[in-house]
């Protein structure tokens, strides 16, 4: 698949990049995408949640009342659950929510979520671009000329650029992200994919190992 390569004018600049098909043109798999995004967004969760037991609170321990004759449920102590100020019954505890995935089903979904995007022409392939210092309004200028007014976009970058990514931080809906930290879940959320040329070749090295 080929894909004509713009400048931040969003003009052709004449030159061409090829997607690998073995990459961007296979048969998507469903099933592994939903579960790197799963997993994605498992270990984003902090699992901080924290309820304290009957064993954690402060309260005496006294045995508030008799046993037996008050015709009402035995009580043991103040922090008995059923009593307001007493401890949670199977409240939450910190965990961690993330689980193992394979390496292979992982490389399957992103080749998968790419694949998508490449079938529904949501692929810019942009020519390699830097700012002498950052500047938000060149970036929302160049955004403009490539059509991306109003949707979700990731930027694609070889390797980090400070002025690119303090450009595009406060800009509503657009991320920038270097090639190795491309996820799956961050290529689905987007409605189009702008890949730095040289972003292309990283790419398809990395698949390639």
């Amino acid at each position: 698949m080929e894909l004509a390569v713009l400048n931040i004018q969003g003009k052709e600049t004449g030159r061409k990049v090829n997607l690998d098909d073995s990459i961007f043109g296979i048969e998507p798999n469903d099933h592994a995408i939903y579960l790197d995004s799963k997993q994605f967004l498992a270990n984003s969760r902090q699992g901080t949640s924290k309820s304290k037991q009957r064993g954690e609170i402060a309260g005496s321990t006294r045995k508030i009342k008799r046993q037996k004759g008050t015709g009402t449920a035995r009580a043991g102590s103040i922090k008995n659950p059923l009593f307001r100020g007493g401890g949670r019954v199977f409240g939450p505890q910190p965990r961690f929510y993330g689980f193992k995935l394979n390496k292979k089903v992982k490389q399957l979904a992103r080749k998968s979520a790419l694949s998508y995007k490449a079938s529904t022409n949501n692929i810019i392939v942009l020519e390699d671009f830097s700012f002498e210092a950052p500047k938000t309004k060149e970036f929302l200028k160049m955004g403009n000329n490539l059509n991306l007014t109003d949707k979700k976009s990731v930027f694609v970058l070889a390797e980090q650029n400070k002025n690119i990514y303090l450009s595009s931080r406060n800009l509503q809906g657009v991320e920038v992200v270097i090639a190795g930290e491309l996820s799956t879940y961050k290529i689905m959320k987007a409605s189009t994919l702008v890949l730095a040329e040289s972003a292309v070749d990283v790419l398809q090295a990395t698949f390639e190992n």
